[in-house]
């Protein structure tokens, strides 16, 4: 098989160089536009027969995203590609993964069938993983998740003096737990009691003996931002300092950056994910390295 070939299904994505690079892929081009009615046109500029071709596409807001990538993947089939991967920075439809009222569509497991149907592997940073412990209970394809949490650590300790890591909720503890370990430092987390989708009430326990320290707050996920913003002010009110917030992907919805930033943050930082302004942890050679494992 010839080198692999990575196709960005997003003309101005700014991980395609770098990670071409570091794999040792030709980059390749495809031709993306709608059709005044609003379907999609596609078209490899690229040829693909016999290659291994990797897709690349973040899924964050992901309705308008997926059907090109499904395409992509047919189209490279029908042209000869050898494989077709994604690689999915930020992957989608991770949230509802079980039936919490009847009749509601448990949209984890039917998005992982539908893709799961048109790729032969997925390579994702730090799913959103609830009641699963691995993606291979979703997808039936070979799906590896890398992990940013070793990469955060080593920003804070560059970055931050005196930290103190703080999970904002139960969920969080796993990358708290990690970060923490890798750099050595001391960390917490928080009990969170959610009132809706944009209400949370937060506990810091003992935080008082942690004073002198810059909390950081970690996550995997900052959408609405709430629970992040409900932290910070609680922090506040403790005399704590201002702190850091991380999350590996930055989705920001509606004005949740600005209203973090607002609330008190001195600093908002992601991971390359999502495209954002606070990006500044770059996660190019964990791609690398899980599309390598998927490959080999």
């Amino acid at each position: 098989m010839s080198d692999p070939v990575l196709i960005p299904l997003a003309a101005d994505d700014r991980l395609a160089k770098g990670l071409a690079e570091t794999l040792g892929a030709d980059l390749g081009r495809v031709e993306i536009r709608s059709f005044p009615d609003g379907e999609t046109y596609l078209r490899y500029e690229t040829p693909v027969a016999h290659r291994s071709v990797c897709l690349l596409r973040t899924l964050d807001r992901p309705d308008s995203k997926i059907l090109p990538v499904l395409f992509a993947a047919a189209a490279a089939r029908d042209a000869g590609a050898e494989r077709v991967g994604l690689i999915a920075p930020y992957l989608a439809y991770m949230r509802q993964d079980r039936r919490f009222r009847p009749g509601e569509a448990v949209t984890a497991t039917d998005f992982a069938k539908i893709l799961s149907a048109q790729i032969d592997w997925l390579v994702t940073v730090d799913p959103h993983l609830h009641r699963h412990a691995d993606l291979s209970e979703l997808y039936s394809v070979p799906a590896i998740a890398v992990h940013a949490a070793p990469l955060m650590s080593t920003w804070i300790g560059r970055e931050v003096e005196r930290p103190l890591l703080i999970g904002p909720d139960s969920e969080s503890a796993q990358w708290v737990g990690v970060a923490a370990r890798e750099a050595d430092l001391p960390h917490v987390v928080l009990r969170k009691i959610r009132h809706g989708d944009r209400t949370v009430e937060i506990s810091v326990p003992e935080i008082e003996r942690w004073q002198g320290r810059t909390p950081v707050l970690i996550d995997d996920i900052v959408s609405t931002a709430r629970t992040m913003i409900e932290t910070v002010r609680h922090l506040q009110r403790t005399g704590m300092p201002a702190p850091v917030c991380i999350a590996v992907h930055g989705i920001f919805a509606g004005d949740a950056y600005r209203e973090l930033l607002a609330a008190g943050a001195a600093r908002v930082v992601t991971c390359n994910t999502v495209p954002h302004e606070t990006n500044a942890i770059d996660v190019t050679g964990l791609l690398a390295d899980g599309v390598r494992a998927a490959l080999t």
